[in-house]
């Protein structure tokens, strides 16, 4: 979905910050061998979530749908020096391909990955987190920020991706079986009306949310 014009959006783009060489490379490397490319956050907004992470510099992040490990070394760039990110996903098939990337990154003995259901995975973990990045399965968004909210620190963040959902969330009229649709309505909506964080919605490609736990 976009909300600017391709022209806009190009100006944009080379306005911002330039894409580090071993993500073009991941980049490439995902478009050439990985199935749905374009679930990777890409240059753009992979630079927000950098910089989101270097305003924080949170010691402990926590990533929930790790793909091919693009917004994991994005997060990565503003975790400080001691810091340590976990990174849980589904498919095992990617497990490799991802430390691969991390390994040739400077991040790679602070990038921890957990392989299996999140919801399983995050009560095991027994930490407490300054950033919080969700991009997996959105079904299970708002089971994922109740597991979370009580393990995120005071002043920690949540990034929530995709939560415009090309537009689907203003179709009342969804299909029966799309599940992804309404759990992506109540979740923004529980974002909106939980009195533990304060939320802002961005029209950033997909949509990306920041909520603030108080």
């Amino acid at each position: 979905m976009h909300f600017l014009s391709e022209d806009l959006d190009t100006y944009v783009v080379n306005h911002s910050e330039n894409e580090p060489e071993l993500l073009q490379q991941l980049t490439r490397e995902t478009y050439q061998k990985i199935l749905q490319p374009r679930m990777l956050s890409g240059h753009y907004q992979g630079r927000v979530l950098s910089m989101i992470s270097k305003l924080i510099n949170p010691k402990t992040i926590l990533e929930i749908g790790t793909y091919t490990g693009y917004s994991a070394l994005c997060l990565a760039e503003g975790m400080q020096k001691e810091g340590e990110l976990h990174t849980i996903d589904i498919n095992e098939e990617l497990v490799d391909f991802q430390r691969k990337y991390f390994d040739k990154s400077e991040f790679g003995a602070q990038i921890h990955q957990h392989l299996g259901n999140a919801l399983d995975i995050i009560p095991t973990l027994n930490k407490t987190y300054d950033l919080v990045f969700i991009d997996a399965d959105k079904e299970n968004y708002s089971a994922y920020f109740e597991l979370i909210i009580e393990r995120l620190n005071p002043g920690g963040i949540i990034l929530s991706d995709n939560v415009l959902w090309s537009g689907k969330i203003l179709d009342t009229s969804f299909k029966k079986d799309d599940t992804s649709t309404p759990a992506l309505i109540a979740y923004n909506t529980l974002l909106k009306n939980d009195p533990c964080v304060e939320t802002v919605l961005l029209p950033i490609r997909d949509g990306l949310t920041i909520s603030r736990k108080k």
